[in-house]
């Protein structure tokens, strides 16, 4: 490696899994390391880097974030390929066999990667573990960041001792409600059901299985493991991880503390979509009643059928409740449209519902009128919720997800769990519940936890000190 003077500037190569929740928590962490004066490039697939250019000033982000930069590398697949949930193997695959060499390449060609500084380390998507192949190779060090919750991570790893025990695999006609007992810390609640998706295989063989359980296991490798959570949130679960990843910086809730630490507003709210954002939603919201809206979205990834969208639909209505409901063009199973709706469902949600494609989440969990979120339960978005004080209805999909839907539930007691239920007349009990009946319930609750997340965001608190260590230990790399 190059030997680096006492006045060197770090350079942190971050890069993110190629999908939007996965830039929404690692894009934060790269502005606040531009403020804190290191240089910072940002490595997005070539296909999102496109789709992002659609919606942000990629160098009006580079003047206004000084020493950041944003690159592209490809992600081997064809431009059209659909990148949701359900077709996720095949982006793994091509990562590994296409993307990985490219990085080599790359950062053995161009080890500035256009900074007038060589790159210090390199902050890696923990699902990728080619990143930490490459860094070895190459002679950096390798930080992994993780992007879902420390209770999903801590499931992730046990899954090697749930299957030692016999917990998994299970098959198709298992009790789901059967209790889990091999991820200590909580044995009291979990059942089959709140187990990641992939652990339904019925193979211990299968590879979606096998790639979580391989991919976790190799992260113990990286110097370091960051995670997007704040120590009073998963305090048991953080320290049975740190046994196995003793330097472990817990920063989040990363897009509040970005907020905090921003000095100018649009520091803070650059977009980083891949979607276009349709603000006409903020306009409805403020003609709203205080905390009469269910904000609905399903995240990035979801896909729905068509009847399953009508289910919820029909709820909706039925519930009478306002809504705000982000219905993505891609989130219907197969690519098509929503198609034909119903004369009663789309007669009252002109009455007291509003559909955007695309919508600024954070904005919109802030606003005074927004009294819920039914949500897949992804990190982002329940960090989010979180943060805004905001009660949740989960309707996980995949990964992650059921881990969170339970914590959510039975854990923080911020709302209620919908997990492997989609009919209209458990969407329109569950609205009713969260919206009416146990209002007050799930608002005490969800105040104590948007306080606690705001302390650990403020100097001195958590998530600031973490901050401020791994700034530390970084800067202490170029010498």
């Amino acid at each position: 490696m190059e030997h680096h003077r006492e006045n060197q500037v770090p350079h942190v190569l971050i890069f993110p899994f190629p999908a939007q929740g996965h830039i929404n928590s690692m894009l934060p962490l790269a502005k606040l390391l531009s403020l804190a004066g290191f240089h910072v490039t940002f490595l997005n697939s070539d296909h999102n880097q496109h789709r992002l250019l659609g919606n942000a000033d990629l160098a009006a982000w580079a003047a206004r974030w000084h020493g950041f930069r944003s690159r592209s590398i490809s992600d081997g697949l064809r431009p059209d390929y659909p990148r949701v949930a359900d077709n996720l193997m095949p982006l793994f695959d091509s990562l590994k066999a296409n993307t990985k060499p490219i990085l080599r390449d790359m950062l053995v060609s161009d080890r500035k990667l256009g900074s007038e500084y060589p790159v210090t380390c390199i902050i890696g998507d923990g699902i990728m573990s080619f990143v930490i192949d490459v860094a070895e190779e190459v002679g950096l060090p390798v930080l992994s960041f993780r992007t879902i919750s420390a209770c999903s991570l801590w499931c992730y790893f046990r899954i090697p001792k749930l299957v030692e025990a016999g917990e998994l695999p299970f098959g198709d006609d298992a009790d789901m409600d059967r209790a889990i007992k091999g991820v200590l810390g909580m044995e009291s609640f979990l059942r089959r059901r709140d187990l990641p998706h992939f652990c339904r295989a019925k193979e211990v063989t299968d590879p979606g299985l096998q790639l979580v359980w391989s991919e976790t296991l190799k992260t113990t490798r990286s110097s370091a493991l960051v995670l997007n959570t704040f120590e009073d949130l998963e305090p048991q679960i953080l320290s049975h991880i740190r046994a196995h990843w003793p330097t472990t910086y817990t920063i989040g809730p990363l897009h509040a503390l970005l907020q905090s630490r921003a000095t100018d507003s649009a520091d803070s709210t650059d977009s980083s979509s891949l979607w276009k954002e349709d603000r006409t939603c903020m306009k409805w919201l403020n003609g709203q009643p205080h905390g009469s809206v269910l904000y609905i979205s399903f995240g990035s990834y979801t896909v729905v059928t068509r009847p399953k969208l009508l289910e919820f639909w029909h709820g909706l209505v039925n519930s009478q409740t306002r809504f705000l409901w982000v219905i993505r063009p891609d989130l219907v199973d197969g690519g098509g449209d929503v198609g034909q709706v119903p004369e009663e469902l789309a007669g009252a949600t002109k009455e007291r519902g509003f559909i955007v494609e695309w919508a600024p989440q954070e904005e919109v969990l802030a606003h005074p009128a927004v009294g819920g979120f039914l949500t897949h339960s992804g990190w982002n978005s329940t960090l989010e919720s979180m943060f805004a004080g905001v009660p949740m209805i989960c309707w996980p999909y995949f990964a992650d997800q059921q881990i969170n839907s339970r914590y959510v539930s039975e854990v923080w007691r911020l709302g209620l769990d919908m997990k492997d239920k989609c009919d209209r007349e458990t969407v329109e009990k569950m609205v009713r519940e969260l919206m009416e009946e146990r209002r007050g319930e799930f608002m005490k609750s969800a105040e104590e936890m948007a306080d606690l997340a705001k302390k650990s965001i403020e100097k001195g608190g958590s998530t600031y000190t973490n901050l401020e260590k791994l700034i530390q230990d970084i800067r202490a790399m170029c010498f």
